[in-house]
């Protein structure tokens, strides 16, 4: 594996590489505070974002859930990303809390609108995805449309939320989708996600032998951080595991 520099260490859970990382808050169109933090690459370069929709805030799922907080202490240095995270409303993290309270994936729309707003108005990304996680790939199925997403990463796609309308929407829209589903997800397995995405018809579907729900593990957190970059920025791969 390639090594970034000098006297290489590996890279660990707690592994925190070089970034511009900066606390922000946004405004929803209904009037709510969200909080949430950006992490650019050192470089300055904004070319390539990723807008992160964490997991069900009512069981523990946050902007610091450990896929998203790694992605952001590590994608920016390793693969000139810029990684945007944020509370939806009425989520706490290490951060603070954002205002309101959960609404059960129906006014977390307003949301997700003034996160990718604020990623191109604000962060001034040039080209951005958006991943999602568990809850958070409900809510990037059913709002993250603005024409300016270059597509979805769905991360343990549970369609809990999600409709056929929605599947449709994408499935005409005909960006790319791409999800990556554990072989012992708890919620949605894959060849049940096949026959549930079935009409979403360009979807990637990535089943990912011995994962589960929650990616606990570095082998899994490597592999779904490297099919991020293999989706935004392929000349980086292979990702380093050293430092």
């Amino acid at each position: 594996m390639t090594k970034l520099t000098g006297m290489a260490e590996l890279i660990r859970p707690s592994t925190v590489l070089p970034a511009t990382r900066t606390p922000i808050s946004f405004l929803t169109s209904d009037g709510l505070r969200l909080i949430g933090e950006v992490a650019k690459p050192s470089s300055g370069d904004l070319s390539i974002g990723l807008l992160c929709l964490h997991p069900l805030p009512t069981h523990g799922g946050m902007m610091d859930s450990h896929l998203f907080k790694k992605a952001a202490n590590r994608l920016p240095e390793m693969a000139g990303i810029t990684v945007v995270r944020f509370n939806t409303r009425g989520t706490e993290s290490e951060q603070g809390k954002s205002e309101g309270s959960f609404g059960n994936a129906i006014t977390e729309k307003e949301d997700v609108i003034a996160a990718i707003n604020y990623c191109f108005e604000v962060v001034g990304v040039k080209s951005l995805w958006v991943v999602g996680w568990s809850f958070g790939t409900d809510l990037a199925l059913k709002f993250a449309r603005d024409p300016r997403v270059k597509g979805l990463i769905l991360l343990s796609p549970p369609l809990r939320f999600s409709t056929a309308e929605d599947l449709e929407f994408w499935s005409q829209d005909s960006r790319p989708v791409i999800a990556l589903v554990p072989e012992f997800d708890d919620f949605l397995k894959p060849d049940e996600a096949r026959l549930r995405f079935a009409p979403l018809k360009q979807i990637e579907i990535i089943a990912v032998q011995d994962a589960k729900h929650l990616w606990v593990g570095e082998p899994f957190v490597y592999r779904v951080l490297s099919e991020i970059v293999k989706v935004l920025n392929p000349a980086k791969l292979p990702l380093p595991t050293e430092y």
